[in-house]
């Protein structure tokens, strides 16, 4: 078992600003990956995703990749 990203740095809030992070739990095409593929909680899955959401919204990072 995979342990979580955010825990295991001490990461307590998922900000939409930091794309480099953002971009680690992202695949090729820009979409989302699966918290079974990174071992991310359930609590900071929804944390990461209202990030993504909220970053590509801003236009931070694309909503699909070709």
């Amino acid at each position: 078992m995979k342990q979580c990203y955010f825990s295991k740095n001490n990461i307590k809030h998922i900000d939409y600003k930091d794309t480099d992070i953002l971009k680690k739990f992202l695949n090729p095409h820009a979409r989302m990956l699966a918290r079974k593929k990174t071992g991310v909680s359930a609590k900071s899955q929804r944390q990461l995703s209202e990030a993504v959401k909220r970053a590509r919204f801003m236009g931070l990072i694309p909503f699909i990749a070709r």
